[in-house]
């Protein structure tokens, strides 16, 4: 987890914070993020988040989807020259660093750098949000495979042909493509009655979720539920069904 040795006196932290929940944090990101002298946070991390490095001057490099954000390359310069003025620089992402967190454009320029460093790894959003919904990636019998993707590209970008192998699908980033999505899972064999979940700002006060069918996704009944404004998941799969009655009633029965 560690880089090659450091040419400077800094190193940097970068830090998962989890799917939102302040205190859904790891003991040791909270620490270190009280131990930080400047902190680099995405735009969703929470003031919450935030209180645990009060000592920090704090500078916000977040992206938004379809707002205006901070480029990727501004990113990785300003980590590298803080480096090189603070003895511990945090950089704070949402969820897991190295789950669609660009984490490799940043460690790169770490390495290249000469900057020593350390990834704290958190809880991703689709692993909260199963805990949201009370329903598992994966289930003895159902379903022994599970792919995380994101279709944050164009409509006509959608490839749906590797995620259609995996018994449960948790897209991120798909709330603008959701009935396309679905459409191409049902053309290549997912039944259109397999059901699909739609999970906003889990863990979050704002946090709701919705079942739906894969059909009724692709019929766009979940892109006009869902919120545009906070950020989604859609989760696909027979592991995210109801539960059996025969396994409630046996459970009663214990």
């Amino acid at each position: 987890m560690k880089a090659q040795k450091a040419t400077s006196t800094g190193k940097v932290y970068l830090i998962g914070a989890g799917p939102g929940a302040a205190d859904l944090i790891t003991v040791r990101g909270a620490r270190l993020l009280g131990e930080a002298q400047v902190v680099l946070h995405d735009a969703l991390v929470s003031p919450e988040m935030l209180a645990w490095c009060p000592q920090a001057e704090l500078v916000e490099v977040g992206k938004r989807c379809g707002q205006r954000s901070t480029a990727q390359l501004f990113i990785n310069r300003q980590i590298v020259d803080l480096a090189t003025k603070y003895e511990r620089v945090v950089r704070l992402k949402g969820g897991d660093p190295m789950l669609f967190g660009r984490a490799d454009e940043e460690l790169q320029a770490l390495e290249a750098a000469g900057i020593e460093y350390e990834v704290v790894p958190g809880i991703t959003a689709a692993l909260a949000a199963a805990s949201a919904i009370a329903r598992p990636l994966t289930k003895r019998g159902v379903s022994r495979s599970v792919a995380f993707a994101t279709q944050a590209k164009a409509a006509d970008a959608i490839d749906v042909e590797a995620d259609v192998k995996a018994d449960t699908i948790v897209y991120y980033m798909g709330r603008d493509q959701a009935a396309n999505i679905a459409a191409q899972l049902i053309a290549r064999g997912k039944p259109a009655s397999t059901p699909a979940w739609v999970v906003e700002a889990a863990t979050t006060p704002h946090q709701r979720s919705h079942q739906f069918t894969l059909g009724r996704m692709a019929a766009g009944e979940a892109a006009r539920w869902m919120d545009p404004v906070q950020p989604s998941l859609l989760m696909i799969g027979e592991a995210l069904g109801s539960r059996a009655t025969e396994c409630v009633e046996a459970v009663r029965a214990a």
